[in-house]
């Protein structure tokens, strides 16, 4: 059987959640999505959360209540998924990029620094693959002006120091997706928290079509009024049930994960031809939504052990090309290839190999003498 790079871990409770809002009153705006974020929001350590039907949606509000608009750069890492630059596009600003680090694959205060401008509105730091980026030194780099949004979708369960991933000591905003191969899901769906009442409210008018939150009129009490042009971006009530479900198996899904990648780290440390990545430091934890192996011969190296393992069953996959480098980004703003010089090094190399909760240890173990034959042909 094909084994995948990722997929969602479901029970019988999470089907039982689903199907409880299923018999019940309401299908969406009702009550399942506030219990979910107060949920959430409590794993987080953060006073509030607002759900939005996808990670991305949470970005593009995120970006819009921090003030994002035309004129404005928005700086992210160059090593992500585009939507992390595509919040700033749809408000009319300009996307930027900062290189990452070679040691950890995330931005760091130095390379956010040297991407921000007087222009600079917002900067969106990436917790790229689950391993948490440093908010507080990016924080001092950029100043109490600018306003940062964590890009936490592969980084629910993480922790530093300072406390969970999205407690938002050191950012305004922090956004978690709960696509099916993130830590937990909804299907599709996605989550910003926040220490902010002000944000908050500005994300709740954002994902219900700028609509007041009631009504403001004692002459016409039906009336809730636009105040801003929002979007259809609601999470429903059956997805939030099953997040609800599903957040009550967070911790054990992220203990999962970094056996997992425990295992690996062992089974391939004499692999001489693979760079591991950066390992949590002392004090954080690593929610390994993935687990990528940079192949030090680059390209074509990479793509021959992509093609003979994807041959043989193990779905591996490439996480991710430079954002700056596909098409539309290109066309739109000018970028070329080696804007980051890191992020470029990185991608010639990397795979991201099977990682989930329910990856067995016999599975794992195919895996890897798969990746070894692999290399050895």
């Amino acid at each position: 059987m094909p084994i995948p790079y990722g997929r969602q871990s479901l029970d019988e409770r999470d089907v039982q959640a689903v199907v409880e809002v299923l018999h019940g009153d309401w299908l969406t705006q009702g009550p399942a999505v506030a219990e979910f974020e107060r949920a959430f929001a409590a794993a987080c350590d953060a006073p509030y959360a607002v759900a939005f039907s996808s990670g991305t949606a949470g970005l593009h509000g995120a970006a819009f209540a921090a003030g994002v608009g035309p004129g404005d750069e928005v700086v992210t890492s160059a090593l992500t998924f585009a939507a992390s630059a595509n919040c700033a596009a749809y408000l009319g600003a300009t996307p930027t990029f900062a290189d990452i680090e070679g040691d950890t694959w995330n931005v760091s205060a130095r390379t956010v620094a040297a991407a921000a401008t007087a222009r600079t509105r917002a900067v969106v730091p990436v917790h790229f693959a689950g391993l948490p980026a440093p908010i507080a030194d990016i924080r001092a780099a950029v100043g109490p002006e600018v306003a940062i949004v964590e890009d936490a979708a592969h980084a629910a369960g993480a922790f530093t120091p300072d406390g969970p991933v999205g407690a938002c000591r050191h950012s305004d905003m922090a956004v978690f997706s709960f696509h099916p191969v993130k830590t937990i899901t909804t299907g599709e769906g996605g989550i910003v928290t926040t220490r902010d009442a002000g944000l908050r409210d500005r994300l709740v008018a954002f994902r219900s079509h700028g609509l007041s939150a009631a009504a403001e009129r004692d002459d016409e009490p039906w009336l809730r009024e636009q105040h801003v042009l929002g979007f259809n971006y609601r999470l429903t009530d059956v997805q939030s049930a099953l997040g609800r479900s599903q957040l009550d198996k967070l911790e054990r899904f992220v203990v999962r994960r970094n056996e997992i990648a425990g295992r690996y780290r062992e089974a391939l440390a004499d692999v001489p031809a693979l760079e591991l990545p950066p390992p949590a430091p002392a004090g954080s934890r690593h929610a390994h939504h993935l687990f990528v192996v940079r192949h030090r011969d680059g390209a074509p190296a990479r793509l021959a052990l992509y093609e003979r393992l994807r041959g043989r069953g193990i779905l591996v996959q490439v996480h991710y090309v430079p954002v700056y480098r596909h098409p539309w980004y290109a066309r739109t703003y000018g970028y070329a290839e080696g804007l980051s010089p890191e992020a470029e090094r990185y991608y010639a190399g990397c795979l991201s190999l099977p990682c989930f909760p329910a990856l067995t240890d016999a599975d794992q173990d195919r895996v890897v003498a798969e990746l070894r034959e692999a290399l050895a042909a």
